[in-house]
């Protein structure tokens, strides 16, 4: 069936609402939007589904998360595990409410419990339930940092992890095979309850959770001391971290915490930011103008799933703010967890490990080397983290130390198995606490560390293709670079060159090669001369190709001088592959 008579099905097919049928009337003159609704299925892929909101194969609505939660119900009952049920939490977004009712419904109809949180609550909190209440699986809803008009659906397994093979391609092949929307199971709210099917849970998850954050504080004296006198200015934008953060940060003792009211409520239109995300220098707009009028100490911004963390840093010689990168503020936090946790316990264990993704900054391995503890390299997606935290407990044999990635997610402690920008607001805060007592601040720290372990700058540049010639460019772009191995980008020479699609490194000076060691993935990297790094992607949750790279410099005015010829160079040759 081609996109116009999957549409003229939508129409006529009863299954569908009459919401929706009218949607797709009033589109009806419009030839490209019938075709990028409906040319194809929304994938499900292995992080779940992410499109925009609306009517069609195409998009987020009540019946794609419908079809895929029918599809994940297939694949629990084949695993003989219906009775653990399912954990269901959703942001701030458009829909998010209705969606996590239509997933539970779904699973209901099933045979499957459902325990939905009573309202919006942060991802990692969902990763916790599902760990806290022996639950077979989880589901959020939510689109991270997209704007306004998407909405996702993402999957997690009984570790607290996004799904990981086996379970990721077992569910994937299970939503596919479900072809019919009209097969898909549902029941009434009512009848759900009645039946001990669907359970709401609320306070009895957040209490534990927050306790479980308070267990991974270093130094209570510290905050005892600077509590008062720390001056935070914080802000949600517009999601899910308003309450657990405040929270948390009251029950230490941080007095000064200053929560930018034009983001404080939750609102899925994000009507102060174009772009929710704290990677976005708009996003902090509001909340510097906040810092100046409360001289604070620091600033941080959670996207509205809270998850990730942005953060700047008042350097008090020059008076001004400086924003801290994914790279640098996980590179921070690493720092301080490994050598306060070394100085409090006189020694780190023999088996710790500090784990990174591909495309992070190589301090990590300067940090891990310096400690003496192992550092494991993991495809991007936090998911694979919680994949080795897993390993490590199966086997007996590894202690999770810090894991981070340059996307501004950490996690400390194993409490959550996915990015927590809960825990990493409070532990930022007990960091700058201690850094007070010592007559220092984050940036002083931050400057500590570039002149122990060398001026490492990070970047990323990432180019936006929408609709279905945009997902043709990003492959063309992949397959000249898959097959035409460039031997010099900048002036520097490539060294080894690794394609984890194919499962293998090659030494460009010898021409030798072994496997990445890694699952497949359609990812490209090159080590470079002088310590210098290139990485090109895909992204797997938004219309963009990423091409990430890294430079050291011998002081921070040459790493950014590097780094900005080097974003120049890859520009140019981005556009000669357009």
């Amino acid at each position: 069936m081609d996109y116009k008579q999957m549409y003229e099905e939508w129409l006529a097919n009863p299954y569908f609402d009459e919401k929706t049928k009218q949607e797709l009337r009033d589109i009806a003159s419009d030839e490209n939007e019938i075709k990028e609704r409906f040319y194809t299925e929304l994938e499900f892929g292995t992080a779940g589904l992410r499109g925009i909101i609306g009517a069609g194969t195409n998009r987020m609505n009540m019946y794609t998360v419908r079809k895929a939660t029918q599809g994940l119900a297939n694949y629990i009952i084949k695993q003989n595990a219906q009775e653990k049920g399912v954990a269901i939490a959703y942001d701030s977004r458009r829909m998010s409410p209705e969606f996590a009712d239509e997933a539970a419904l779904c699973l209901a109809a099933n045979g499957i419990k459902a325990y939905v949180f009573e309202s919006l609550r942060p991802t990692p909190e969902l990763s916790f339930a599902v760990r806290h209440l022996h639950c077979i699986a989880g589901i959020n809803i939510t689109a991270s940092h997209n704007p306004p008009e998407y909405n996702g659906y993402k999957v997690y397994w009984e570790d607290g992890a996004q799904i990981t093979p086996p379970h990721d391609g077992g569910i994937m092949a299970e939503v596919k095979a479900v072809t019919y929307y009209n097969t898909v199971k549902t029941m009434s709210k009512e009848d759900a309850v009645a039946a001990g099917l669907y359970q709401v849970i609320g306070a009895d998850i957040d209490d534990p959770y927050i306790e479980e954050l308070k267990k991974q504080v270093i130094h209570w004296d510290s905050i005892k001391e600077m509590g008062k006198e720390l001056k935070i200015v914080y802000t949600p934008l517009h999601g899910t971290g308003n309450i657990p953060a405040r929270r948390v940060l009251k029950e230490l003792g941080f007095e000064n915490v200053y929560v930018v009211p034009e983001q404080e409520l939750p609102d899925g239109e994000f009507p102060t930011v174009s772009y929710p995300n704290p990677e976005a220098e708009e996003a902090f707009e509001l909340a510097l103008k906040l810092a100046k009028e409360k001289d604070a100490d620091l600033v941080l911004a959670t996207d509205p799933d809270a998850d990730r963390l942005g953060v700047y840093v008042k350097d008090t010689k020059s008076g001004e703010y400086i924003t801290l990168t994914g790279n640098m503020s996980g590179c921070l936090l690493a720092d301080y967890e490994l050598s306060q946790r070394k100085a409090v316990n006189g020694s780190l264990p023999e088996d710790g490990a500090l784990i990174k993704t591909i495309v992070t900054s190589n301090m990590a391995d300067a940090i891990a080397d310096y400690y003496g503890v192992k550092l494991i390299e993991v495809l991007t997606g936090f998911k694979f983290i919680g994949q080795q935290i897993l390993g490590f407990e199966q086997s007996g044999k590894g202690t999770y130390l810090f894991g981070f990635e340059e996307s501004y997610g950490c996690l400390i402690g194993t409490h959550a198995r996915d990015k927590d920008a809960i825990v990493a607001t409070m532990a930022l805060c007990e960091a700058a606490a201690y850094y007070k007592t010592q007559g220092k601040t984050l940036w002083d720290a931050m400057i500590d560390m570039y002149e122990r372990y060398g001026y490492y700058k990070d970047s990323v540049t990432a180019i936006t293709l929408k609709g279905i010639e945009g997902l043709e460019k990003i492959q063309t772009i992949m397959n000249t670079l898959r097959e035409n191995t460039p031997t010099e980008v900048a002036g520097y020479k490539v060294l080894s060159a690794r394609d984890y699609k194919l499962d293998v490194i090659k030494d460009m000076t010898t021409g030798e090669t072994k496997p990445t060691g890694l699952p497949q993935s359609n990812v490209l990297y090159y080590d470079l001369s002088d310590h210098v790094w290139l990485c090109v992607r895909p992204s797997g949750t938004e219309p963009k190709i990423k091409f990430y790279f890294g430079v050291v410099g011998t002081s921070l005015e040459d790493a950014e001088a590097k780094a900005a010829a080097m974003g120049k160079e890859v520009t140019a040759m981005i556009e000669k592959m357009m």
